[in-house]
Order: C-alpha cells, then sequence, then structure tokens
C-alpha cells in the first residue's frame, strides 16, 4: 500500500474509518470520503498522524453521482493515480415490506446500491485513464445471502444482493484492464450502522443476544473487516477478484436450528 492512492467512501466512521487508518499505517495517500465534510477531514488529519504520504477528507453523498465524480476528481488532483477504492458508504433503515413507504425503500437503495454503482463508475474511468490497474473492494453483507432473523431488513437486503451481483459481473468486464473487483462481507461490528434500528435503552440486550449467536461470541471491532479490506486493496491479493471475503465470526457457516 506505500505510496498506492486510495479512496474510501463512508470514510469518516465505523469500518470506513479503520480501514483509512490502516492503510495510513501503511504509508498510503488516502482520500476520506463522508457526508460530513467536518470529520471527513478529521480522519484525514487522524492518517496523516499515523503515517499517510497524503490525506484529504471530502464531503460527498455517494447517493449524488457530481459529488461522486467531483470527488474522484478531486482526489486523483490532490493525491496522483488512483490505485485502490473502497466503496463502503452505506445506511440501514428497516421495516416490513407492505409497510414500507417507497421514499425508505428508495433512499437506502439510493445509498447502498447507487453509491456504489457510481463510485466504481468513476473509480474504473480514473483507473483506466492511469492505465495500471487497481482494485476496488464494496461493502455487501450477510444479508446478500441469508435473511437476518429479526426481520425487517427487505430494502437493506435487496441493496446489498445486487452490490454482490455487480462485484461479480465488474470483476468479468475489467481484468482485462488489470482492475480486481471484490466485495467485503462483514458480520455484526459495533458501528452505529449495526444500531441504527435498535432503541438505545435496547442495545445492551441485544448486544447480549447477537454474541450469544455469533460462533465466536462476540461481535468485532471495526478494524477486524478493515484488515480484511485493506488485504483485498493491497498487491497481497493479487489473483483475487471477483470474491467474497466473509468476515462474519461464523454466521453465515451456522445452521439456524440448535440441535
Amino acid at each position: 500500500m506505500h505510496d498506492k492512492t486510495v479512496i474510501v467512501t463512508g470514510g469518516g466512521a465505523g469500518i470506513g474509518r479503520a480501514a483509512v487508518l490502516l492503510c495510513a499505517d501503511r504509508g498510503a495517500r488516502i482520500a476520506v470520503l463522508d457526508l460530513d465534510v467536518k470529520v471527513a477531514a478529521g480522519v484525514a488529519q487522524e492518517a496523516l498522524a499515523r503515517g499517510a504520504r497524503a490525506a484529504v477528507g471530502i464531503g460527498c453523498d455517494v447517493s449524488i453521482e457530481s459529488e461522486v465524480e467531483k470527488a474522484v476528481t478531486e482526489s486523483c488532483h490532490q493525491l496522483g493515480p488512483l490505485d485502490g477504492v473502497f466503496a463502503n458508504a452505506g445506511m440501514d433503515q428497516g421495516g416490513v415490506l407492505h409497510e414500507l413507504p417507497i421514499d425508505v425503500w428508495q433512499r437506502v437503495l439510493a445509498t447502498n446500491l447507487n453509491g456504489v454503482y457510481f463510485t466504481c463508475k468513476h473509480a474504473v474511468r480514473a483507473m483506466l485513464a492511469a492505465g495500471r490497474g487497481g482494485s476496488i473492494v464494496c461493502t455487501s453483507s450477510p444479508a446478500a445471502f441469508v435473511a437476518f432473523s429479526a426481520g425487517g431488513a427487505g430494502a437493506y437486503s435487496a441493496s446489498k444482493g445486487a452490490v454482490s451481483a455487480l462485484v461479480r459481473t465488474l470483476a468479468i468486464d475489467y481484468a482485462q484492464y488489470g482492475i480486481r473487483v471484490n466485495a467485503l462481507v462483514p458480520g455484526s461490528t459495533e458501528t452505529r450502522l449495526m444500531w441504527a434500528n435498535v432503541r438505545p435503552e435496547d442495545i445492551p440486550r441485544m448486544r447480549k443476544t447477537i454474541c450469544a449467536e455469533v460462533p465466536l461470541g462476540r461481535l468485532a471491532e471495526p478494524e477486524e473487516p478493515a484488515r480484511a479490506a485493506v488485504w483485498l486493496l493491497s498487491e497481497e491479493s493479487s489473483y483475487v477478484t471477483g470474491s467474497h471475503l466473509v468476515c462474519d465470526g461464523g454466521v453465515l457457516a451456522k445452521a439456524s436450528v440448535s440441535v
């Protein structure tokens, strides 16, 4: 990762922030994209303190293509040709389908799916222009493969299933150009997104329940799936494309029945 230019969307918190700091430890040049430009700038300063060769914070709503295009252009202008992208920005807003307002459905897909589409589209254009390949990592979810037992995640699951399908297609389309495309599949992780649909007073009880259900017996810290993402971004995974790297504590390997 040394001296490589990397863009991280949703880089202001959670797994995205952890990935930024891990890239900084390896001497990368990093653009931190986040809805909140002040948060993005703060994480960029953290990255510089951790050893990043350069770092910038850029405000960006990934659901708006013009903002993504501008952010990718600005990142390349300030940091140099693009080598890696972690398309990680996402959201969740729950509800059972027959009660789910269309605006909620559209908002979740606009961020989780359109945001990945816009990010990959303009990242690929930048990588093709540079002519030296690259690595793109998109954040999927176990919800792309199985339903959450708590229910009410139709929009989120649909968005992540689409991301997984898109990753496989992009991997084939751009392999000839040396551009690798993979998905990270993080499980339950201690982030704000984890508790997006949970009342604050219910979080301790929910955390205890989840820890009892995850085979490894705990939630992940953000750095754990972030390390998997950084491996996919790096040349250590140079023969890996079109894959899903599952980092979920064993959830997808487990049958639902307890006997």
